[in-house]
């Protein structure tokens, strides 16, 4: 009955509804540094099962297919997609990119977890010369780092490095060093805003260690990774689930029709 189209039509609304507000965040963040563009995974719902395939008939013959009306669809789960982004030269000392696997981690002392984990790297100090990530909240880059007063040069090394230069002296000091962490499945983090993950059941425990270690990316100094939003296809995602929404949309009209002539039958 048109019934079952009302409903199927009425799930696909809500599921574009639900991809087009992923699609506007996307297009939103194309210049949030480091952001990894999200994905929405439809699937589909339970079946009435009318007729069984493989069920003997009158004849004594097999039905070759079933007969099944579905009731629609809904968005499994949304996906981000962690392509590298553009790097992006800032000549800044403290803007540093990863390049290759690995997240940066940072101390949020929240009850989201002690550690979040991030692909920005637009860091500065703090009042007391601790680097921090030039977030609203700037929390502090783990394991923790602070830069002398008299520094006059900072160098970060591809391996995570931290050496400076300080006032009067000639050779590079070593202060500290930058580690990265992985997991076996980053998809799997939850995104908890200010361009910071932390660790879910899903993603598993991160595995840390120095940049260029095992799966490891290097740290490139003074450029920063850009959004992997690539527009154009996100404007075109938007336009076909647009479309589908409309479909939709005929749909469930279509249903009320049919259903006004079945409701007129009585006259």
């Amino acid at each position: 009955m048109a019934i079952v189209a009302l409903h199927s039509a009425s799930t696909g609304l809500s599921a574009m509804s639900t991809a087009i507000d992923v699609i506007s965040n996307n297009l939103a963040n194309v210049n949030t540094t480091g952001f990894k563009t999200l994905r929405s995974n439809f699937q589909d719902l339970i079946y009435q099962e009318k007729e069984q395939p493989g069920v003997e008939n009158a004849n004594g013959d097999q039905r070759p297919a079933g007969l099944f009306v579905g009731l629609g669809t809904k968005i499994a789960n949304t996906q981000a997609s962690f392509e590298q982004g553009p790097t992006v030269p800032t000549g800044q000392d403290l803007d540093l990119m990863i390049q290759g696997n690995g997240f940066f981690q940072v101390d949020i002392l929240d009850s989201q977890g002690d550690v979040g984990y991030t692909r920005s790297g637009n860091f500065f100090t703090n009042r007391d010369g601790e680097i921090v990530l030039g977030n609203s909240d700037g929390p502090r880059l783990e394991p923790p780092i602070t830069i002398p007063e008299d520094a006059t040069t900072i160098n970060i090394s591809a391996d995570g490095t931290v050496s400076v230069l300080l006032g009067g002296e000639t050779e590079l000091t070593e202060i500290g060093q930058i580690q990265l962490a992985s997991f076996v499945n980053p998809s799997g983090l939850r995104q908890i805003g200010g361009n910071l993950w932390v660790e879910s059941a899903a993603s598993g425990p991160p595995v840390e260690g120095n940049p260029g270690e095992g799966s490891l990316g290097t740290i490139l100094q003074n450029h920063l990774e850009g959004s992997n939003v690539n527009p154009v296809e996100e404007l075109i995602s938007l336009i076909k689930t647009q479309r589908a929404f409309e479909m939709n949309s005929q749909t469930i009209q279509a249903a009320d029709e049919v259903l006004q002539v079945v409701s007129n039958l009585r006259r």
